[in-house]
């Protein structure tokens, strides 16, 4: 087995620990072809004794991983995991009447919930709360700062060779002061930067609050739109059995095929098959509503309906005023402002901290001494007024500088560039907002007609007159307009809130009491 060696044989030259590396070397270094000599005596010793080193090591690798190493199973790993403690985990906050409510939650009660439990807006608050920590920090630089000391020491010495000897105890108190006078507007600096942190802080909060406000509304539309979808396919359940008894009896008496039944037997399964399609739907989208609130998902509540009732009327206001009001009241737009004033008053400060300082400071102490000699005690203070210049410092000030100067920069295109993102926002907002307000007029004239097709159709199946496969072709048209008109109804609340929150105005809509859909009738009764 040759330890380290490659091609050519040079792994046989293994010394046993007798010979000396450097002729071991040699031999191996003379039996490769010699490349020009490009440098030094010096060097080319060291690469031959780095090279002799290493060549060592190999050597005696293999003794180290004789053993064959067993990595430890599982349940080894399994006993190192930590166990949670479910009651540890902090308990949801809950309103005082969650009981009643959690019969007939409304989107404010899901919105304050999710805004009270999401630990998201937490940790932006207490981020704020360090920031207002640190103004107050800013703020101690202008005040002095006091040192006090107390001290025990006892002490043996010698003189003339050791002829005399004396020892003490000496203890004592001793205060000192200090007080940064003038700085060239270093500290005024870090103070502004402290406040630009804080109010950046604030708005960051705020941008925080309206993107869970924004989640939590979808997921609320989300979930009353699969109640509709639902609900919807239920009622396209009843009226394909409807078409299917109205096959048999004509196949009963003769005056229709076995095909009419089967082909309505196929739609009655399909229908049946969308609705335990979205039955299931809900109870994942009912879920996650739980978790957009931070409650668990398997919490047992209830909410409305998706309101019938949407404006149709054409959206009057321009694009102008809400990209105005935009720029003017986005969070994180404003956050991201005061991030670039921030930088720009760091920048003040590092540019600060190479101009002089001037500073007052004055200590006193008073020292005992037992036995005393001479005095039993002794009274000592001091006081100066210390200018503080930073003649050379090898050249970091002047990079600090550059490199906050260049920071500043930067966050003033970050503010340019968020700028172009909130007016692409807002474009896009509002016309999604227009879009969707015609898809809703032209959904429920699609759903108006679908539904007197399916109603003639019907009629005349059952009159002898149509074929079944113009009852079905009615039938999946009305079940794909009632989808796309309850798709253009949430997609039009949808696009109210992604408009609010590109303006910076979102909140949550106040709309009245949702009533459950309209059951529709089957037969030739009027739906």
């Amino acid at each position: 087995m040759r330890p380290c060696g490659g091609p050519g044989g040079e792994g046989d030259n293994v010394h046993d620990g007798s010979a000396h590396p450097r002729r071991t070397a040699d031999r191996q270094r003379s039996a490769r072809p010699r490349p020009p000599r490009r440098c030094s005596s010096r060097l080319g010793l060291c690469a031959v004794a780095t090279f002799a080193a290493a060549f060592a090591a190999c050597t005696h690798a293999p003794t180290v991983l004789r053993e064959p190493l067993v990595p430890p199973g599982p349940a080894v790993y399994a006993q190192g995991l930590p166990v949670a403690d479910p009651a540890a985990r902090p308990a949801p906050e809950l309103p005082e009447n969650w009981q009643e409510l959690a019969g007939r939650l409304t989107l404010a009660d899901i919105v304050s919930i999710g805004l009270a439990n999401n630990p998201e807006t937490r940790g932006s608050w207490l981020t704020a709360k360090a920031a207002a920590a640190r103004v107050g920090m800013q703020r101690s630089a202008y005040l002095p700062t006091i040192d006090v000391e107390g001290s025990f020491a006892h002490v043996n010495q010698s003189a003339v060779g050791g002829q005399f000897t004396f020892s003490e105890d000496i203890y004592g108190a001793s205060a000192t002061l200090n007080w940064l006078l003038f700085d060239f507007g270093g500290r005024s600096a870090r103070l502004d930067e402290a406040w630009a942190a804080l109010l950046a802080s604030d708005y960051g909060h705020n941008a925080v609050i309206q993107d869970v406000v924004l989640a939590v509304e979808q997921a609320f539309y989300g979930y009353l739109a699969a109640k509709a979808q639902h609900s919807a396919a239920q009622a396209n359940v009843r009226e394909a059995q409807v078409n299917l008894e109205a096959a048999r009896k004509r196949h009963e008496v003769g005056v229709a095929t076995i095909a009419d039944v089967l082909k309505a037997q196929t739609a009655f399964s399909q229908a049946q098959l969308l609705q335990q399609s979205f039955a299931g739907q809900i109870e994942a989208l009912k879920g996650e509503l739980a978790t957009a609130m931070g409650l668990p998902a398997s919490t047992q509540y209830e909410v409305g309906w998706l309101p019938e009732d949407v404006p149709v009327e054409e959206v009057t206001e321009q694009v102008g005023p809400l990209l105005d009001k935009a720029l003017a009241d986005r969070p994180d737009l404003a956050e991201a402002r005061w991030r670039a004033e921030e930088a720009f008053s760091r920048l003040q400060s590092v540019k600060a901290q190479g101009w002089p300082s001037i500073s007052a400071t004055s200590s006193g102490n008073r020292s005992y001494y037992l036995p005393g000699f001479f005095r039993t005690h002794t009274d000592d203070w001091s006081a100066a007024l210390v200018l503080r210049y930073p003649l050379f410092t090898g050249f970091s000030q002047h990079f600090d500088v550059k490199r906050a100067e260049a920071e500043a920069e930067v966050s003033k295109t970050q503010v340019t560039s968020l700028e172009q993102q909130v007016i692409l926002e807002v474009w896009t907002g509002y016309s999604d907002l227009k879009t969707s307000l015609q898809q809703v007029k032209t959904t429920r004239d699609l759903l108006a007609s679908a539904e007197q097709s399916e109603r003639v159709a019907l009629a005349q199946y059952k009159q002898g007159v149509g074929s079944i496969l113009d009852l079905l072709s009615a039938q999946g048209s009305l079940t794909t307009a009632r989808a796309e008109e309850i798709r253009a109804r949430s997609n039009w609340f949808l696009a109210v809130a992604r408009l609010a929150r590109a303006t910076g105005a979102l909140k949550p809509l106040e709309r009245p009491e949702a009533r459950a859909p309209r059951e529709p009738t089957t037969g030739d009764e009027p739906r």
